[in-house]
This record gives structure tokens, C-alpha cells and sequence, in this order.
């Protein structure tokens, strides 16, 4: 005798269609309301960078030229770690809460999910880049030569970086722990490379070789740019570029992996 066996129903993907862009900003005020209930991620995006600035500024109170020699540097970098900390987390809790499973089960493409992301936390980082570039510039006196405009356009693309390469992580976590733990694999070794610690041009030329396609550097390049010249110069140019490209590749490569669920 046989039994008839009824087909097993496919498990719905999420849609491939263009980006749609109500249902990109729809996404991005859904987690904004998420964040405002979290006040500690809020202080970590906007105050940790800012105190970390005054920090410094004081640790160098007696050689105030040290201070503008890396300061403008560290502008860049600490929007970058904190954005790309509390995105690549923030970015997990939403699969493990069972939340991004329910939300590809909609009409709402991966698209349109990361471009929602990058649109949330890209408001929380011009916040974040505005105040720490006002801090920096009017109450801890960074002496810088070129625009403030420039900075502040390098330290807003720095920290979408930062949320891009988070979002981009979060999809290879299994939990928040693992998450912190991409920080030393991701962000270390660009900090090293980068230039902040010795000048690029003087490492072996193996690390020279790595450095010179790593995104951080490019950013740190970018600042070192409006520290030193009034005008806007090519190298600058060169430099926003490729960090603006590596933050758009990066989040297509985290809308490609993105999953709905951990294993």
C-alpha cells in the first residue's frame, strides 16, 4: 500500500528585487527606535570617541604638537572601531532575537536590509563625526591647516566604514562574543599598518605591501592630508575615494552573506 506524501514546502528566500527605497528607510527608523532604548550603544557611538579625544589631548598637555600630529589620525580611528563594534553586535542580536528571520521572511530584500542598516547607523555617525570633529577642532585646539569640512567629510567615511565592515562581520558570528572577537582580526592589524604608529615607507616591504590595500589606511592618510595642507590636494581626493569604495564594497559583500539565522 502507499501513502501519498505531501511535498515538502519550500522555505521562503528573501526577495533579489532593486532596492526599494521606502522599504530601505522604513528598516533604518525600525532600528533607530531600537537604539534609542539603548542607551549604552548610544554612548558608546557618540561618547566614547569624544572622551577618548579629551583623553588624549591631555595625555600630551605638555608636547600640544604631538597631539595635533596624531590626533587628526586618531579623528578617523576611533569612530571607525566604536561604529564597527556596536554595528557588528547590534547586527547579531537582530539574528539570534529570531528578528531577521521574520523580517526576510517579508517582501524586503537583503538589499534592502543592509542598505537600512547602513542608513541608521550612517545618521548615529554623522552625530558621532560631528561632535568629535567640533570637540577636537574648537575645545581641545587640534591645529589643522586644511578645511574643517575635510575632516569632518574623512572622519563621517571613516565611521561608515566602520558600520560597513560590521555588518559585513556579524554575518560569520554565532554570538556577541564572537562578534568582539573579529575586532583583533579586522581592526588590529589595520592599526598597526596604518601609519599612526611609524610612517609607512619605513616598514618591510612585505607589511608596506599589506598596508597599501587596507582601507584604515587610506583614512589615516586622508587626515594626515587636511593636517598638512590647506588646499585640497589629489592624494586627498585619492584617499576619500577608496575609503567610500571599500565601505560600498564591503557592504555588498555583507548583503551577499548576510544569513538569517546563526548556526
Amino acid at each position: 500500500m502507499t501513502t501519498n506524501t505531501a511535498p515538502a514546502t519550500p522555505t521562503p528566500v528573501a526577495p533579489t528585487a532593486p532596492l526599494n527605497l521606502s522599504r530601505t528607510t522604513a528598516t533604518a527608523a525600525r532600528v533607530l527606535r531600537q537604539l534609542r532604548h539603548d542607551p549604552r550603544s548610544i554612548a558608546l557611538m557618540i561618547l566614547v570617541p569624544c572622551l577618548m579625544l579629551v583623553l588624549l589631548r591631555y595625555v600630551f598637555d605638555g608636547s600640544p604638537r604631538t597631539f595635533d600630529n596624531i590626533g587628526a589620525s586618531l579623528l578617523g580611528i576611533f569612530p571607525l572601531i566604536t561604529m564597527f563594534l556596536v554595528t557588528s553586535i547590534a547586527t547579531l542580536r537582530e539574528r539570534t532575537s529570531g528578528t531577521l528571520e521574520r523580517l526576510l521572511a517579508l517582501p524586503l530584500g537583503k538589499g534592502d536590509l543592509i542598505a537600512g542598516y547602513a542608513l541608521a547607523f550612517g545618521a548615529l555617525a554623522i552625530v558621532q563625526s560631528t561632535l568629535a570633529t567640533g570637540l577636537a577642532l574648537w575645545f581641545l585646539d587640534l591645529d589643522v591647516r586644511g578645511s574643517t569640512w575635510l575632516l569632518l567629510l574623512v572622519a563621517l567615511l571613516d565611521a561608515l566604514l566602520g558600520t560597513a565592515l560590521g555588518l559585513f562581520v556579524s554575518a560569520f558570528a554565532a554570538s556577541e562574543f564572537q562578534a568582539v572577537q573579529f575586532m583583533p582580526a579586522v581592526i588590529f592589524p589595520q592599526l598597526l599598518l596604518c601609519g599612526l604608529f611609524a610612517p609607512r615607507d619605513t616598514m618591510h616591504p612585505v607589511l608596506e605591501g599589506i598596508s597599501n590595500v587596507l582601507p584604515m589606511s587610506y583614512a589615516v592618510d586622508g587626515m594626515n592630508e587636511v593636517l598638512a595642507h590647506a588646499d585640497m590636494t589629489a592624494n586627498f581626493v585619492r584617499d576619500v575615494l577608496v575609503v567610500a569604495g571599500c565601505a560600498l564594497l564591503v557592504l555588498g559583500l555583507g548583503a551577499a552573506t548576510l544569513r538569517r539565522r546563526t548556526t
